[in-house]
Order: C-alpha cells, then structure tokens, then sequence
C-alpha cells in the first residue's frame, strides 16, 4: 500500500480523490479513501446510497413502499437541462397544484410522518400559521418549480436556503464573533441564480410578513438584496480579497456591528446558567433540554471518534474534549423541526461549568437541490459531510468544530453552540434597515459565491464568469424580481392549499405504493 497515501491527511486524500473522479468519496473515512486510492476505483460498497437515502423510502403501513418522485424528477431536471420544452410543476393550477403541494410535503417529510414524529405535527402547525414559515419549512417545494433551470449558468456552492433569518452571528475559529451565512444543511453546487432567486423571494416575504411592508417595498427590498450580491461579484473580481475576508465587529457595517456588540453582552458563564442544572455539572430538564446521562460513554466515544475523522484542531479552552453531559434538544428550528439533535457538554479549562463547551449534533438531511439542479459535474455526496465541505468553503475561518459524524448508521452535522451566536431581529428592522441589511446578506452570499473556486470544487474563475452572465445588470435585476414577484404570489396560494389540507388531516399519513 502507499506510505504516502498512509501518512496524508484526510483533506489531501479529498483533494486527490477528486482530482481521479473518485465516487462517493465525501463520506469515506480515511481508511476508505486510501483503499479506493490504491485500488483505482473506489467508490461505496455495491447498494449503498451516495445520499444516505433509500430509493423506495419508508414504509408507510410496514409493508408497502411509499411512492417516491425523486427519479422522475432528477430525469425531468436533466431533460430541462438539455433544453427540452417540458412541464414543470410552478405550470400547475388548481387542484393539480394542491395535490402536488400535498404530495410534495409528504415525500419531504415521510420518515417523520411515518414514524408519527410530534414534532412533525409541531412543524406542521407552525407551517400552516406563517406564509414566511411555510417557505422556509418547504425547501422542496420551492425547488421542484426550479427543476433543472438555468443549466448554462455558472455553476458555485449554492448555499441552498437563502432568507434573511439564514444570516447571523457565529464563532469563527479564533472564537470571535463574525457574521456570515449560518444554515449549510441545504448546500450543493448549483447555478448561482438559484441562491439569488430563493433569497429574494424570502426577503420579499420576509419584509411583508415580519415588518408588514407594501409590495412596493418589498420590491425595493428585494432589489437592494440583488444589487448587492451584483456589487460584491464585481468587488471580488477586481481585487481578490474574498479568501481573507471576515465581518467582524471592527470591520462590519454600523447595523451588523451592532448586533455582533449586542451578541457580547452575556458572558459564557451567564449564558451557560441557563442551560445546567443547579450543580453546574450537568443539563436541565425542561421542555426543551431532556438530558440522557446514561449515554456520556457513547457520546465521549463518538466525540472522539469525531475530532479524529474531522481532524479538528482542538483549541486549548476544550481541554482533553471531555464528555460531561448529553441532553436531547427538542423543539428548534423551522425546517428542522423533528430531527434528531443533541447537546453535548464538554468540561472547559476550569470545569466548574462556566467556561464549559456546547456542541450540537443534528442529524443531517438530504439537500432539498439533489436531483434537481441541473447536471454539471461537481459531485456531492453524503449528507453530514456536505454540511461540512460547505461551512469549510463558504466561511473564512469558520467555527473549528464544524464536522460531521455518523451515529448508528446516521450522518450528523456537528457545530459549537456559543453565546454569541445569534441572527438579527427582522421584526425590529425599519424600511431603510431592512434595505441595508438586504443589501449587505447580498454582499455576503457573493463572498460564499466567490469562495466556490478557492475552497470548493469548482475549477474555473467564478467571479468573472458570473460577471460575464449577468451581462446587463439592470435587465438581470429585473428578471429576478420578476421571478421573486410570481413565486412569492405562488407561495402565498400553496400556503392555501397546505392550510386547507392540514385541517383536513392530509399530512397524518404517507403516499403508499399499492401497484
């Protein structure tokens, strides 16, 4: 076997696993990669899923397969892709639009249902109360109206779910604030349009359901968004300076720093008080936070296990990354509701439970843009481990504890929780802070675009390619409100249609195959 091979770390068995179009290498341990390296061809063992899915689903009755339209719709995106004139769902009216609303929420959602999740039901009625989290929660549906759209685009690591909630403050690898893109669970290498349109639709929605703005303003809201990823294109082009940029509280716009400033008022002692129980060794119990003492071994094995596959540079304020604690988190998130995750306590420097670590642990989904997006060569593949090639590629020193792990057979996304960790509160913004806080998430996601042939698997200079596609910038913008205006209007009646069929009881149960 080759020593050199042997002795690489797992990031350089990456880099050549892609250079020989290795498949399914993003979810190979190091051990796998060397094999496959040595062998020639690599790649997973026969039936397994590059995705982490099966390609009949669940059960729904424990004996039927639930009907599945991810194949059909990966054939419609290729067809679409060749230029072929054929029907795409955002086409639909009426009662087919319903049904394939319908459809299309219980496929997203059939492991869930199936296994009578609560927290599937809790996500439903929060979907079926806001129109803003209806889209946020029904990433899929959005994307099945893009099915293999703007194929002769410029491809770059489409962050996959942009709204203005998906912006927000995190830790960077020096344990500083820094303000960024904060939800890579959808993540995959699309046209850069697909980020744009998504994120002004959600900025028009947004707009009018946090701050009750007219359409006129969302509009103007949406635009700034636009104008502002087209701005910081044009920015990088010319002076290259997106792999060293941070937004940090010195260097940030006076609205962002001022949440950044805002996000440092709690100390990590205060902030952990609220979490541990009166000893300050381990979890509260509530009705978010349910402790499982029992499983400290498993999960200081599993952290372990995690630090050495992602080979993470432990900082010296984790200490020996010692298992204090594990608790189950209930009830977070909008899309992510009723998804497995975990809090894990690591005993900091002084261990006395104000200095202590959080690690989160959420189980890791399938992208919302598999299957759709139009075919283009930059192969992703896992579902945790994505998660973590796109934290890596679309953050300047992002948090050192992004990683991914599988748990029983089930991929993990992995990321420190901190009490600077926090997004900006939409519902306070006024029309001119809306406008400017829109216009910079758009400079922002033009640095994660541009990052795309730095850290990421694209190999051609993105920034002038985007440039050159865009061509004339007014037309551009315009052809993306125009979208944003006739999705945003679009969602608004689906949400009628998932409304009416909540109540009706339609998202109890699953589609099942009978023939």
């Amino acid at each position: 076997m080759d020593t050199d091979l042997e002795s690489a770390t797992r990031t350089e068995l990456l880099r050549r696993a892609r250079e020989q179009d290795v498949p399914g290498r993003s979810s190979m341990t190091k051990e796998q990669l060397v094999d496959a390296l040595t062998s020639g061809d690599g790649g997973p063992s026969e039936g397994a899923a590059s995705d982490g899915t099966s390609s009949g689903g669940v059960r729904g009755d424990g004996s039927r397969p639930v009907h599945s339209r991810v194949e059909p719709f990966r054939l419609l995106a290729k067809a679409r892709a060749r230029g072929e004139m054929v029907l795409i769902p955002r086409m639909l009216s009426g009662n087919d639009r319903r049904v394939h609303v319908r459809e299309t929420v219980r496929e997203d959602h059939e492991t869930r249902i199936a296994t009578g999740d609560l927290e599937a039901r809790a996500k439903f009625d929060k979907l079926a109360g806001s129109v803003f989290h209806f889209f946020r929660g029904t990433n899929l549906l959005f994307y099945r109206d893009l099915v293999g759209e703007d194929a002769r685009l410029p491809t770059v690591l489409a962050l996959g779910d942009v709204h203005p909630g998906n912006f927000g403050v995190m830790p960077s690898s020096d344990n500083v604030p820094i303000f960024g893109v904060n939800d890579f669970d959808d993540a995959y290498y699309a046209p850069f349009t697909w980020d744009l349109k998504r994120g002004a639709v959600g900025f028009m929605l947004g707009a009018a359901e946090k701050s009750d703005l007219s359409p006129k303003k969302q509009r103007a809201i949406a635009r700034r968004f636009v104008r502002g990823y087209v701005a910081g294109i044009a920015s990088y082009a010319a002076d290259g300076q997106e792999q060293t940029e941070q937004l940090r509280m010195d260097n940030a716009p006076p609205l962002i720093a001022e949440l950044i400033g805002s996000t440092l008022e709690t100390s990590r002692a205060d902030w952990l008080a609220e979490l541990l129980d009166e000893t300050r060794s381990g979890f509260r119990t509530d009705e978010e936070l349910v402790p499982v003492s029992s499983r400290r071994e498993e999960f200081q094995q599993l952290v372990d296990r995690y630090v050495a596959e992602n080979e993470v540079e432990v900082p010296e304020r984790a200490g020996r990354m010692r298992v204090k604690d594990v608790a189950e988190r209930r009830g977070a998130g909008t899309a992510s509701l009723g998804l497995t995750r975990y809090y894990v306590l690591i005993a900091g420097v002084r261990d006395d439970g104000t200095d202590d670590l959080l690690l989160e642990f959420k189980r890791a989904r399938r992208s919302a843009l598999s299957g759709l997006v139009p075919p283009s060569g930059y192969e992703v593949d896992g579902q945790g481990d994505r998660i973590r090639h796109a934290q890596r590629v679309h953050l300047v020193s992002g948090d050192v504890f992004y990683g991914s792990v599988d748990i029983d057979g089930k991929s993990f996304m992995v990321r420190e929780r901190a009490p600077f960790r926090d997004d900006i509160s939409l519902g306070s913004l006024s029309t001119t802070e809306w406008k400017e806080y829109a216009e910079i998430c758009g400079r922002v996601l033009a640095h994660t675009h541009a990052m795309s042939d730095e850290t990421g698997n694209v190999d051609y200079d993105v920034e002038p390619a985007i440039l050159e596609a865009i061509g004339g910038r007014d037309l551009f913008v315009d052809d993306i409100l125009r979208f944003a205006e006739e999705a945003a209007e679009r969602i608004r009646r689906d949400h009628e249609y998932f409304v009416a069929d909540h109540e009706l009881g339609a998202f109890r149960s699953v589609d099942v195959v009978y023939r």
